[in-house]
């Protein structure tokens, strides 16, 4: 199949969220990073994820399920102290674990009650691993010269050893794309408008975010489904953004994508998806929604083992995959709706 690339990257937010629709439910998540002391001090993260359910007249509805994380990480990515409500028993052992695929992995096994209930607290947890790595970016809009400072003493020869390590980490970054080139990932980025996640028709859309002033950056998530009345499919609608505080006002984005899709109500496989890139930082980045067509026919609760599977590595976007594996959630989101 061959792949037309747009002459520029997208740069179009979707921004703002819809307005609830009516007979649904909605999870809005975030995590917001700041610092202690400059780019290499240790990190704070807030993290707030909120159920809302909307009822069939519209309107006003009522919250399910919320659950807030606060948490440390130091430069190297290793968490020094968490706390969350609600608190599993077994959070403290996160304490010294580094962001990463690794951590994915020891939430599996110490932490399995959650991602069983596809709880709003697992989504924020899972999420430290990719934030934690990006969240510097929010210093390049208050710094143009963050890259060049992070670089150092690094020599030019060095510096290619490193890109070329990273060869293959996604579509984005292969062989011969914008990204790999080391002139042009090392200056300053225009950034695309981040927009305003709130509606302003829908004051009850969102969750409340912590108010930071600072450098900072945020990754924000919504999630709605609902059952369509004349098929019984469950239906989506996913939106994913990386964003940070521009020092003039306003917010800068990173990444964008927007899901939609349907699921079959009694197998729970995945009927249609339709991925949206709206905001990627390189000219290649959107080819890899290509590849997301693989997962139609998968069940959602198998879906963050077929991201892994049928999207590693160059086959997909670190970034889209992260909103799909979200997708695991829908049914627990659904059984909410309707319970």
């Amino acid at each position: 199949m061959t792949i037309t690339l747009p002459l520029k990257p997208p740069r179009s937010t979707a921004n703002p969220s819809p307005i609830r629709r009516p007979g649904s439910l909605r999870r809005t998540a975030s995590i917001d990073f700041d610092w202690t002391d400059g780019p290499e001090s240790e990190r704070r993260l807030q993290g707030r994820a909120r159920d809302y359910w909307t009822p069939a007249t519209g309107g006003p509805g009522k919250t399910k399920r919320e659950a807030w994380l606060e948490a440390s990480v130091d430069f190297e990515r290793t968490i020094t102290a968490i706390a969350a409500d609600p608190a599993p028993a077994r959070l403290g052992e996160l304490v010294g674990e580094r962001g990463g695929g690794h951590l994915r992995a020891v939430l599996r096994e110490i932490l399995p009650e959650l991602l069983a209930e596809g709880a709003p607290l697992y989504l924020l947890l899972d999420d430290i691993s990719g934030t934690s790595l990006i969240s510097g970016w929010g210093w390049s809009l208050w710094n143009p010269n963050w890259m060049s400072d992070q670089r150092g003493g690094i020599s030019p020869d060095q510096l290619a050893k490193m890109m070329n390590d990273r060869a293959g980490v996604c579509w984005g970054l292969q062989l011969g794309n914008t990204g790999m080139n080391p002139d042009r990932a090392s200056i300053h980025i225009d950034a695309a408008d981040g927009g305003d996640l709130r509606n302003p028709e829908d004051p009850e859309g969102w969750h409340l975010f912590p108010e930071t002033k600072q450098v900072s950056m945020r990754r924000a998530r919504r999630i709605d489904v609902w059952r369509d009345a004349a098929s019984g499919n469950i239906h989506f609608e996913s939106a994913f953004q990386d964003s940070a505080p521009r020092p003039e006002g306003g917010r800068a984005a990173l990444h964008e994508y927007r899901l939609t899709g349907s699921v079959d109500p009694r197998s729970l496989e995945l009927l249609s998806l339709v991925p949206e890139p709206r905001v990627l930082p390189f000219i290649e980045c959107p080819g890899a929604v290509t590849n997301a067509a693989k997962l139609v026919g998968t069940p959602l609760p198998l879906i963050r083992e077929a991201v892994l599977r049928e999207l590693r590595g160059p086959a997909g976007c670190t970034h889209l995959n992260d909103a799909l594996r979200a997708l695991a959630e829908v049914p627990k989101l659904v059984e909410q709706l309707e319970g």
